[in-house]
């Protein structure tokens, strides 16, 4: 849990046994989201399912909105926490950069597509912050694994060059999350990971037309 959700109305876990508490609570919100959609996410149909008193979860939100913003919150530490293992333990050289840092991604939405499609949806102002924030801290870690490669980029500006990778494959990975239950392309997560790790390489080792 990171100290994004420690706002006004959140009351942080101090004992163990609390912070058990917190992760049924937001594992139950996530299922509901999964499951029922935005539209029938409320306090009660969180405690129904995680067999809990409305009461006990009032007792650690203010609400319905605070509750959805924990849940992404804790989605979005795990991207930044995925991405960042992935990176550290990438095969040696470009290719083993741009794939580790696709897969990532695409693990993390794998497991918690439907409920990002969800929160992607219906995000109010301090979500759509929170997640701008994730996604900067994402594209930095790439940029900073993928400069030792520099002399493998054919771009004139190598740096911008692995910005404009990261930001395109941010974008179409939360693009897909977004559309895939209107727009399904019909690929599962792993091979669309493989193929766009593809389009970000033939970018980056193509010399720029003039």
């Amino acid at each position: 849990m990171s100290k994004h959700i420690a706002e006004p109305g959140f009351r942080p876990p101090q004992q163990a046994r609390s912070r058990a508490t917190l992760e049924k609570v937001l594992a139950a919100a996530e299922h509901v989201l999964a499951h029922r959609g935005i539209e029938e996410f409320t306090v009660g149909a969180v405690a129904d399912q995680a067999e809990m008193s409305v009461g006990a979860i009032y007792r650690r939100f203010s609400g319905k909105d605070q509750l959805l913003h924990a849940v992404k919150d804790q989605l979005l530490s795990q991207l930044e926490t995925n991405v960042g293992e992935a990176l550290r333990t990438a095969a040696p050289g470009l290719r083993g950069t741009i794939g580790a840092f696709t897969q990532a991604l695409a693990h993390t939405f794998a497991d918690h597509d439907r409920v990002f499609s969800e929160l992607l949806d219906g995000q109010r102002a301090e979500g759509r912050e929170r997640g701008l924030r994730a996604l900067a801290a994402i594209q930095e870690a790439l940029v900073g694994s993928a400069g030792a490669h520099l002399r493998e980029i054919s771009r004139p500006d190598g740096e911008q060059a692995i910005r404009m990778a990261a930001r395109t494959v941010i974008g179409a990975c939360v693009h897909r999350a977004a559309t895939c239950r209107y727009w399904p392309d019909d690929l599962s997560w792993t091979t669309w990971a493989a193929e766009t790790t593809e389009l970000a390489l033939a970018y980056l080792t193509s010399a720029r037309l003039a």
